[in-house]
């Protein structure tokens, strides 16, 4: 990538150290959603082992591009979340993809199609993962800082996503433990 075409990508991914999430972290301010990426991404690097037949690399790529297309809606939590936001979402993500270099365009469409699709290993591990950050990141963070649905979501939220390993469901039972104590269950 030429360096100006570089510097210009990296203006819009920059934009993701200034969009928070809902949630907080551990020293409670709002995470921000390149926090939330760096952390799925350094999950996927330690999970390695755990799937030698799943491209893990494959797998940090997609955690460090899931959600580009936040630089330009920001971040809508997933209980709020429309389609029309999502389409919204989508539509803006792919007009600036479209406008990088075709190599990097190309294969960020085809990563970003896999991705929704969630058919392939990699493409469902990279999910279990988003799920599982967010909570991960919900039970480091203050209590005071939870809406009342998240009680009940923080106990339920991607069971369906990690269904398809004994691993990541043995991860996401620790996880559940850790909220049901931190929520006093």
């Amino acid at each position: 990538m030429k360096p100006r075409e570089l510097l210009n990508a990296l203006s819009i991914a920059e934009r993701l150290k200034d969009a928070t999430r809902h949630c907080y972290t551990s020293k409670g301010r709002h995470e921000s959603v390149a926090e939330h990426s760096w952390m799925m991404t350094l999950m996927a690097y330690f999970m390695r082992d755990e799937f030698p037949e799943v491209d893990m690399d494959k797998v940090i790529r997609m955690c460090i591009i899931h959600d580009l297309g936040e630089a330009f809606t920001g971040d809508i939590p997933t209980f709020d979340k429309t389609k029309t936001d999502e389409i919204k979402e989508e539509q803006l993500l792919d007009e600036w993809v479209k406008s990088l270099p075709k190599h990097y365009a190309d294969e960020m469409m085809e990563l970003y199609k896999e991705m929704n699709e969630r058919q392939s290993a990699e493409a469902k591990v990279y999910k279990a993962i988003d799920g599982l950050e967010a909570l991960i990141q919900h039970n480091a963070s203050d209590l005071s800082t939870w809406i009342p649905k998240e009680y009940e979501l923080n106990k339920t939220y991607a069971d369906d996503k990690v269904a398809f390993s004994e691993y990541l469901k043995e991860l996401r039972e620790e996880v559940r433990k850790d909220t049901l104590k931190k929520i006093g269950e």
